[in-house]
């Protein structure tokens, strides 16, 4: 049982009835879900994993006072914390984890201001360029059980519906970090013989193919140590045992000539997905690509940004 339905189960258990019974007034009006940082919430925790954050818990969202007043809010609390503390050999924690409690009662407003700095999912274009794809990942992830009010739900598909100009200045962006991380200082760096630089280049370069990637899937990427198991979901392999292997070998004589060869191999795939796409016509030339995407963008104002503006 994972993270996500151990939360389920203990919700099943103890809090609809809970919630049914003592607040009936109010169920309407709220959500229960788990979602927010920690990769039980993503549904990649394993054993190794449960040594923090894995405990029977859910999160009650709240809409407005007008809706809830803060008395409701305060009974809603207490009963909460009068929940068993263990639940199929898992116990709440004493200590609120860093950054503060995951589980419990929530306003709405306050967990997605805290996630992306809005209230209500809706972000200006501005803001779209620079909210991290991990906090747009936190605020969509895990699972929502019940949502009669329906206003968690529509947030959350907002956060996931990225406007196109944004999605575009973000692609060119990290198409031009790949094109002059991977194909121009990777190989430059290597002729100075600096193997520490090169495999810095290369780090570069598999951090922006990520993220141009799950732009592409028009997926929110999570935090970095999940990123391959989240790309494997939607990738083929051949792509991900690439990137994985240009970050985890050696600059040796005989692996240069076959990481030089896995970097053109991404820069093909990643190029033939945005023609498939229907952004831009494949170029191999990534650098020429980027600049192709960036035309693309409606807005002028963020098509003059930089090209370098959105990247990773």
């Amino acid at each position: 049982m994972n993270g996500i339905e151990l939360s389920r189960a203990y919700f099943e258990s103890y809090g609809r009835e809970m919630l049914e019974r003592d607040f009936a007034e109010l169920a309407p009006f709220l959500a229960v879900g788990v979602c927010g940082a920690g990769s039980e919430c993503f549904g990649y925790d394993d054993e190794i994993s449960r040594d923090h954050d894995f405990d029977p818990g859910f999160m009650i969202f709240l809409p407005g006072e007008d809706v809830v007043d803060r008395r409701a809010a305060f009974l809603l609390e207490r009963a909460y914390d009068k929940l068993p503390k263990e639940f199929e050999g898992a116990r709440r924690p004493r200590v609120k984890p860093v950054g503060g409690a995951r589980r419990g009662v929530f306003r709405t407003a306050d967990f997605f201001t805290d996630k992306i700095g809005s209230q209500t999912g809706e972000l200006t274009l501005a803001e779209w360029l620079t909210v991290p794809d991990y906090a747009r990942a936190e605020a969509t992830n895990g699972a929502i059980f019940a949502d009669p009010y329906g206003e968690v739900t529509a947030i959350r598909r907002r956060i996931l519906d990225m406007p196109e100009d944004a999605r575009l200045k973000r692609l060119a962006g990290n198409l031009i970090t790949m094109a002059q991380a991977g194909q121009y200082n990777y190989p430059r760096c290597l002729s100075h013989g600096e193997s520490g630089a090169a495999q810095l280049a290369l780090s570069e370069f598999v951090r922006a193919s990520l993220s141009a990637l799950f732009l592409i899937a028009r997926r929110p990427a999570p935090f970095y140590k999940w990123s391959f198991r989240a790309l494997s979901e939607f990738e083929k392999p051949e792509i991900v045992e690439k990137l994985e292997y240009l970050i985890s070998s050696p600059n040796d004589a005989p692996s240069v000539s076959s990481k030089n060869a896995a970097v053109a191999a991404v820069c093909v795939a990643v190029s033939q997905k945005l023609e498939a796409d229907g952004i831009a016509e494949a170029d191999d030339e990534l650098e020429c690509l980027a600049y192709a995407v960036n035309a693309k963008i409606s807005d002028p104002t963020v098509r003059n940004l930089s090209v370098f503006f959105a990247a990773v």
